[in-house]
């Protein structure tokens, strides 16, 4: 007989023999075995995308002072940028993106034990910055890039006209946006010379594999629950128990 006409359903979930189970999760096994070939031959090809040098000298303000971009390889070779949803005014930096954030104090070590640094831009000032990271507990880099161009050029700001127009240049296509400023990964090379080219950036659900939070919720029986509302649950960490629904940043959106 089939597995459907053999299973109890509790809460509409069907509860088979372990036998049963075992030959779903062998097949599931492979799914998830092929699912690992296929994403390492897609990191494969990122790896070998072309490069994009980088012309301008950006300078951020920083933790130290005046930083360029070059500095902040640290003596390293490659560089992670996250583009923190943080504009200047805002009382405090995206919700999303702080969830994504709140992994980073954790791997940066293990990140520079294979040549690479990290650090996080946004285009709220230095003090803005600092004193929703303090509130936060991170001790992260962030840096501000509210004196140059760099969120521009990297498509992470908008500027009222182009808001005005409804639909933004993002994730390499016009698309609607809710928000002057948006979320995404930069990644970047210097060469033994100090050439510095850009690599790789990625945005929208782009950003979904480096959420390890997601990851967990993704083996759980209710998945991540987001059906129709997106990220609308996530809270900064320090909001959780007394929070109320609300529409923050890019969160609730899915972008593709």
């Amino acid at each position: 007989m089939s597995t459907l006409l053999t299973s109890t359903v509790v809460q509409d979930h069907a509860v088979v023999p372990e036998n049963e189970w075992i030959a779903q999760r062998k097949e599931l096994l492979r799914k998830e075995k092929e699912f690992t070939r296929l994403r390492d031959e897609l990191s494969r090809q990122r790896r070998e995308l072309a490069w994009v040098k980088v012309e301008k000298n950006y300078v951020f303000d920083g933790p130290r002072g005046k930083e360029t971009l070059a500095e902040l390889f640290e003596g390293r070779s490659q560089l992670i940028i996250y583009h923190f949803m943080f504009g200047r005014g805002w009382d405090e930096g995206c919700k999303s993106c702080s969830f994504e954030a709140d992994h980073f104090n954790s791997f940066i070590v293990h990140l520079n034990a294979r040549d690479v640094s990290m650090a996080a831009i946004s285009r709220a000032t230095l003090g803005e910055i600092q004193k929703f990271q303090q509130r936060m507990g991170w001790s992260f880099k962030w840096l501000s890039s509210y004196a140059n161009d760099f969120n521009r050029d990297y498509h992470v700001s908008f500027t009222p006209e182009e808001m005005a127009k409804g639909s933004v240049y993002y994730n390499y296509t016009m698309q609607r946006f809710p928000r002057e400023e948006a979320p995404g990964v930069s990644v970047f090379y210097k060469n033994a010379a100090g050439e510095i080219f850009h690599t790789y950036s990625t945005y929208g659900r782009g950003l979904d594999l480096l959420l390890g939070a997601y990851n967990y919720l993704d083996m759980v029986p209710k998945g991540r629950d987001e059906e129709g509302r997106g990220m609308s649950w996530v809270r900064h960490h320090d909001k959780y128990e007394h929070s109320k629904t609300t529409g923050a940043c890019c969160a609730g959106e899915q972008h593709a």
